[in-house]
């Protein structure tokens, strides 16, 4: 993550701005920071000037200085990296909390690239599980796809997806890196019924491989189930970078 730096003068500048309020001097300087992260003129991978710097020019200790750029960090806003330098963060990619989206078509209305990996697509043998979920007997064929989906070159989603076979006979046969699942799947069983389950978890070791994280970052986990009149058509596990990604929602009072 290497950017252009930003001049600790036009840092002090927009400080000086903020004098009128009456915030304390951290707050006032996470503020400053926010807004110019917020509006996009200062665009991820951009360096900040250094805690010695900032002090310079801003006239605050450095405990002041620190605690902002500390709290920053803490939202997700900036990024740390020891002996290198304070830099603006990647923009978190976010996907509806409500409803079933395409995920190729959130990437897209970001301005980004979405591309694909196709780990499998594959006929198993039905378990318990699948066999309870499902209603078919266990052992006869269900389908399985594991496909890790990408925003410009990070992974953000591991998809690992139970399809009934009877509703998605040519499920097999298709070619996910030119179109999602989720897209085929909701033109040949149009979705009558959804069901989404958040929760935080950890990865496996292979999940976190599949995503490029270390195994102590913290993900964001989406049980998926989606039914087509009145059938379960899939079940999908989707595991999100929880430093990658955020889900969004508007709801109405009743």
């Amino acid at each position: 993550m290497i950017g252009v730096a930003i001049d600790a003068q036009d840092v002090a500048a927009l400080f000086g701005a903020s004098r009128r309020e009456s915030a304390p001097a951290y707050r006032r300087l996470k503020n400053v920071i926010t807004e110019q992260i917020g509006t996009g003129r200062w665009p991820e991978g951009e360096l900040l000037p250094s805690e010695n710097q900032l002090v310079d020019s801003l006239g605050l200790s450095r405990m002041t200085i620190n605690r902002a750029l500390r709290e920053l960090s803490s939202d997700g806003l900036l990024v740390r990296m020891p002996g290198v330098g304070t830099f603006v963060a990647e923009r978190r990619s976010s996907s509806a909390l409500y409803g079933v989206r395409n995920i190729a078509e959130e990437v897209s209305r970001r301005g980004r690239r979405h591309r694909t990996d196709v780990v499998f697509v594959r006929e198993e043998p039905a378990d318990r599980r699948a066999h309870r979920m499902f209603g078919i007997p266990e052992g006869s064929p269900i389908y399985h796809s594991r496909v890790v989906h990408f925003e410009d070159d990070s992974a953000i989603q591991l998809e690992d997806r139970h399809v009934h076979p009877d509703l998605a006979p040519e499920y097999l046969q298709q070619d996910f890196t030119e179109r999602t699942p989720n897209d085929y799947l909701s033109r040949i069983a149009p979705l009558g019924k959804g069901e989404h389950i958040v929760e935080a978890v950890l990865g496996t070791a292979e999940d976190c491989a599949s995503l490029g994280i270390d195994a102590a970052e913290p993900c964001l986990l989406i049980h998926r189930r989606t039914w087509s009149e009145g059938q379960l058509v899939s079940a999908a596990r989707l595991l999100h970078p929880g430093s990658r990604f955020r889900l969004e929602g508007t709801f109405d009072s009743l």
